[in-house]
């Protein structure tokens, strides 16, 4: 034993050993910095995984320890000796080997990282060199002024800066690559890569030195030049403030001295022209230098100076040929001022004179008088009139004078003085003429303007709707004076013409006759209207003969209707009430007739035509309201025999039906148990429709009982309850004798009929998946459906078939009452039976998802409550067509509601059979469907195992693989 203890310590000793210079090996094969990253990379990667043995190691050295200290207890004292040496040995090499791995790890990682720290510089440096060549690489960019050059040099300034700067990057990066080429020695750090970044470096810092010193060439030469321009521009105003002084008013120099002093400035002009010449060929060596647009405003401010200068020497020379021509212009006013005084004092004399001659004297004058006096101011007016010429040529010479630059405002206070001479002797003459030739022509106008006068009043009398007869007869005696008067006048014809003159005295006898054609119109008119008086009055007395029995007649008619509003108490009621409403119309045709006559007689009567129109306005709202009270009468007689037929078809089949069973329930006998069972079960398949029948009469019953008076309301809500308790008493006998002979039969006969069911369920389930749209008829396979998805799309289909019902509720209890209300409940019943289609999708979905076999008693109610919702609506649409093809035959109502009730039954059979032969037929096609159903199933399927797959005996159901 202790042999084999000396024989596994020995054994591990020499596994570590080994193990620790297979490592040693491997390290000193990796112990190498030198050549490309690639290979560095490598011996990371394998000093790494050297380094993850190190636990190996401990591991080993762990165990050499147990072992040693096994074999130390059962050796000898000789043997321990070279135990402890051996382990001492290894240890020692242990050590080393960790060292070594430690060391040499790290040294590669530390040169790695150096490396990869070099090259991010390297990278950050030849970033720093390609945007600084891509920024200086463009051609300097032309500025827009002196500011913009001066912003590009600074910005040259900063860039140059920015680049001395990165020497000190350079030069460290330089020492970087130097030290690690003396470890790695790869050649893109070696001597040629320095030098490569040197080089780049150096041009980049040439190219930033040589733009800043050309930007600072440019902006030299910009400075210089606007310097020129503001010495040039202050000589230009020192030169124009000298010449304002020359040019100004208040200065008291004379004209001498002032062209003197322009011609100095003429001179220092001319000398401008040369500077002037000096800038533009310094602003062509700028404008090299400068954009297009600071180009052209450089070109405009030299303009704008050569325009200043051009102004200047045109207002030097302006103003001493003024002065000039002022030296000639005296001697030439000072004649022409001489002239008008003399022309002045000529003008004055006559006025005088013709102001002495014209005086009209004082007190009353004959007409004579005024005659002589007419002709003297007329003569005056043509004396007047020839001096206008001289006042004229006094305006002519006034103006001339106005051109000299001599004060002329007392010459022209002389002129003004004339004027107003003439001014007042004229207008003095023209008003003593206009009223000497008014006085005359209002002796002689007087009638004319008395007539003018009066045919307003006989205008207005005659315009006047209802004029008394007394004022007629009073316009017709001043028309007789008016006709004495204007022929007076007209005898006159010589007297006219001495007076007014020949054209005057014609255009005044032309208006003399014009008034007399207009008094024999108005006289005309005037016995017209006295006439058409008479005939009204005769008009107004058999007016309200006959109007008086119409206002009555109305009255009642409108009382008949108001007893006609209280709500009848039953169906004859209301037929008897249309009735009556109709002959009512009858009387109002009747009165409409009679109008037409009165009105007749109130043609040309205001007052009248008035009370008639508002009669007439009565009587047509009281037909409209009437029409409308006849519409909601037939509609209310319509929806009460519709009640009714309905009620009475579901009563009877109540009854019948009671007493089948009854009959069934009284039979003894086991023989016949098998076929009362069978009539049974037909009858029960009645009852769903049966159902939906009794929701329509209950619809039907609610409509008649809102237009109804309270007895009747309370009439028809016995007649629904009672109903309601005859279906439910008979579906609780049916259930019941349907249980307790299901209970009651044999075992056998249990079986056969759990088969039979089981046939109409499959049946029922084809039914159910032959009733779909064509993309939908492939049932889906498997089980992976969730339940959550199937209650997620039940609880959504209950919502909303319970918000279309609610819907459908709405519309049904609303009454359409006109045309208008009408179409819109059809196109609301439209829109819901549109909505049908996306319902029946919705409802497939679900039972693509449910079982094929076990359907849950929620989904079979909500089929009935489906299948319930599109029979209601598909009989609210048929109620809707009836009850507009009923108002198109308004006129026999009672006719068509009597016919309706013996029509009703045969349209209720004849849709029964028509809809009772496809549901047979497809009933067929579903039993051999159900037949062709296992077909479907997939071939590892145990269905298809069983013997009985394809009969209807009750199986399990496995869709799983085979379990054998």
């Amino acid at each position: 034993m202790t042999q084999q203890l000396q024989d596994e310590f020995d054994s591990s000793v020499e596994n570590a050993e080994a193990w620790m210079k297979a490592i040693q090996e491997r390290l000193r094969i990796n112990d190498n910095t030198k050549g490309p990253r690639s290979d560095l990379e490598a011996r990371l990667r394998e000093t790494e995984k050297i380094r993850a043995l190190e636990p190996e190691g401990s591991l080993k050295m762990d165990l050499i320890l147990v072992k040693a200290d096994a074999a130390l207890r059962g050796i000898s004292e000789d043997k321990k000796h070279e135990v402890l040496s051996k382990l001492k040995d290894i240890k020692a090499l242990w050590e080393e080997t960790a060292i070594y791995i430690t060391h040499c790890h790290s040294r590669i990682e530390w040169v790695w990282l150096h490396w990869s720290e070099y090259l991010k510089a390297q990278n950050e440096f030849y970033t720093w060199i390609h945007n600084m060549r891509v920024t200086l690489e463009p051609d300097i960019e032309l500025q827009l002024g002196l500011k913009e050059k001066q912003w590009q040099l600074s910005h040259a300034q900063v860039l140059q800066n920015d680049v001395l700067n990165q020497s000190v990057l350079l030069e460290r990066l330089l020492e970087e690559a130097a030290s690690l080429f003396s470890r790695i020695g790869d050649p893109s750090v070696d001597e040629d890569a320095q030098k490569k970044m040197k080089v780049e470096y150096e041009g980049i810092k040439q190219e930033a030195q040589n733009r800043v010193k050309l930007l600072e060439m440019i902006t030299k030469e910009h400075e210089q030049y606007s310097a020129s321009v503001n010495q040039f521009q202050s000589w230009l105003n020192g030169v124009t403030e000298r010449l304002n002084c020359c040019l100004g008013e208040a200065t008291k120099s004379s004209a001498e001295d002032k062209l003197k002093a322009l011609k100095e400035i003429a001179k220092d002009i001319r000398s401008g022209g040369k500077k002037w010449k000096h800038l533009d060929n310094q602003c062509a060596e700028v404008i090299q230098n400068t954009s297009p647009l600071g180009s052209a405003r450089l070109k405009d401010e030299l303009e704008e100076l050569r325009k200043a200068l051009e102004k200047l020497k045109r207002l030097s020379s302006e103003e001493e040929e003024r002065l000039l021509k002022i030296q000639q212009s005296e001697s030439a006013y000072e004649s022409q001022v001489r002239q008008l005084e003399a022309d002045i004092q000529k003008l004055r004399k006559d006025l005088q004179r013709l102001e002495n001659d014209l005086d009209p004297g004082e007190g009353e004058k004959t007409e004579d008088e005024f005659v002589t006096l007419w002709k003297k101011c007329n003569a005056t007016r043509a004396a007047l009139a020839a001096e206008e010429s001289k006042i004229e040529r006094l305006k002519a010479q006034l103006k001339e004078l106005l051109r000299f630059s001599q004060d002329v405002q007392p010459h022209t206070e002389s002129v003004v003085s004339a004027i107003h001479q003439y001014q007042s002797i004229k207008g003095k003459t023209s008003k003593m003429s206009t009223d000497t030739e008014t006085q005359l022509r209002r002796l002689i106008q007087s009638p004319l303007q008395s007539f003018e006068q009066w045919k307003p009043s006989v205008q207005m009398l005659l315009e006047t709707p209802e004029p008394e007869l007394a004022h007629i007869e009073a316009a017709l005696a001043e028309s007789s004076q008016f006709k004495e008067k204007l022929m007076t006048i007209q005898l006159k014809k010589d007297f006219l013409c001495n007076v007014l003159g020949e054209e005057k005295a014609e255009s005044f006898l032309q208006e003399v006759a014009e008034a007399s054609k207009e008094r024999e119109m108005l006289h005309k008119s005037l016995l017209q209207s006295k006439s058409k008086l008479q005939n009204l009055i005769l008009q107004h007395k058999n007016f309200d003969a006959g109007f008086a029995p119409l206002q009555k007649k109305l009255s009642a008619i409108k009382a008949k209707l108001d007893l006609e509003k209280e709500p009848q108490p039953d169906l004859l009621g209301k037929k008897t009430q249309l009735q009556r409403l109709q002959m009512i119309q009858d009387d109002l045709a009747e009165l409409a007739i009679h109008m037409e006559e009165v009105e007749k007689l109130v043609q040309s009567n205001t007052t009248h035509r008035h009370e008639m129109n508002q009669l007439s306005s009565d009587s047509q709202a009281l037909k409209r309201s009437l029409e409308m009270m006849i519409q909601q009468s037939e509609d209310q007689v319509q929806k009460h025999w519709t009640y009714n037929d309905k009620l009475s078809d579901l009563q009877q089949w109540i009854s019948v039906t009671r007493e089948k069973i009854d009959s069934c329930q009284d039979a003894d006998g086991e023989q016949n148990t098998e076929g009362r069972l069978e009539d049974l079960e037909r009858l029960l398949a009645e009852f769903p429709d049966k159902e939906i029948q009794l929701h329509l009469v209950e619809a039907h019953g609610q409509l008649v009982m809102e237009n109804s008076s309270p007895e009747e309301t309370a009439h028809v809500q016995a007649e629904l309850d009672q109903l309601k308790e005859s279906w439910k008493s008979l579906k609780e006998m049916a259930t019941g004798l349907l249980k307790k002979w299901q209970l009651n039969r044999p075992v056998a006969d249990k079986k056969k009929k759990s088969a039979f069911v089981d046939s109409r369920w499959m049946a029922r389930s084809a039914f159910h998946l032959f009733d779909v749209d064509p993309y939908h008829k492939q049932e889906k396979k498997g089980e992976g459906q969730s339940t959550s998805k199937h209650l997620k799309l039940l609880h959504d289909f209950e919502e909303w078939l319970r918000g279309e019902n609610t819907e459908l509720t709405k519309i049904l209890a609303g009454t359409p009452s006109s045309a208008e209300e009408i179409k819109a409940h059809q196109s609301r019943l439209e829109e819901l039976q549109s909505r049908v289609p996306h319902g029946q999708h919705l409802f497939e979905d679900l039972l693509h998802l449910h079982p094929v076999i076990g359907n849950s008693e929620d989904l079979e109610d909500l089929r009935y409550r489906w299948m319930l919702y599109k029979s209601k609506l598909r009989e609210s649409v048929s109620s809707l067509v009836e009850h507009e093809s009923f108002k198109m035959h308004g006129s026999c109502s009672l006719v068509c509601v009597f016919q309706k009730r013996s029509g009703g039954v045969c349209s209720y059979l004849h849709r029964v059979c028509r809809a009772a032969l496809p549901l047979q037929l497809l009933l067929l096609l579903l039993l051999l469907l159900a037949f062709l159903l296992p077909l479907a199933e997939e071939t590892h399927s145990c269905t298809l195992a069983n013997n009985f797959a394809r009969s209807f005996k009750l199986m399990l159901r496995y869709e799983g693989p085979p379990p054998t």
